[in-house]
């Protein structure tokens, strides 16, 4: 997939050099949503994005020559679709750096993927008092009225 340009931010493919500053906005990702992931999860995920063959995938928005950002996402099957479904599981940028598109940006990035897949339909989640990110959700669609039902199965923190 080409990078998406918007304004001076580049989303792109995540690279193995982004290793580091992938782990300070992963922790800052954690830290937002007041969780942890034993060491071993986080290298797990990091392992996973950067396999070509594992149905995960990672890009990362620059603002000049600085990742900025983040997102993951994976196709799901579909008993709705033919091509199934885009989740757009993560999205973290720098809170300094909010409100300069890099977050549309990512979406953006995301949806054109998804199209690139045919999938039928591009979601994802988020809590209900995260207004910053809500007012940008917002601006694409409205939330679907839907509610996420969770049993945890195994004692790993969400």
């Amino acid at each position: 997939m080409a990078s998406a340009t918007q304004k001076n931010i580049i989303v792109r493919p995540i690279e193995a050099s982004d290793k580091s500053r992938w782990l300070e906005h992963w922790q800052g990702y954690l830290t937002f949503y007041k969780t942890s992931v034993p060491s071993e999860q986080t290298e797990r995920t990091w392992t996973r994005i950067m396999d070509p063959d594992f149905n995960m995938y990672c890009a990362v928005a620059e603002i000049d020559g600085n990742v900025v950002g983040f997102t993951t996402y994976n196709l799901q099957n579909s008993t709705w679709s033919p091509h199934g479904h885009c989740y757009l599981e993560d999205l973290f940028v720098d809170p300094h750096l909010r409100g300069k598109g890099a977050g549309r940006a990512l979406i953006d990035y995301v949806m054109d993927f998804a199209l690139s897949k045919q999938c039928s339909r591009l979601y994802w989640n988020t809590d209900a008092d995260n207004v910053t990110a809500r007012k940008l959700y917002d601006s694409y669609v409205l939330e679907s009225g839907k509610r996420q039902y969770r049993i945890q199965l195994v004692n790993i923190p969400e």
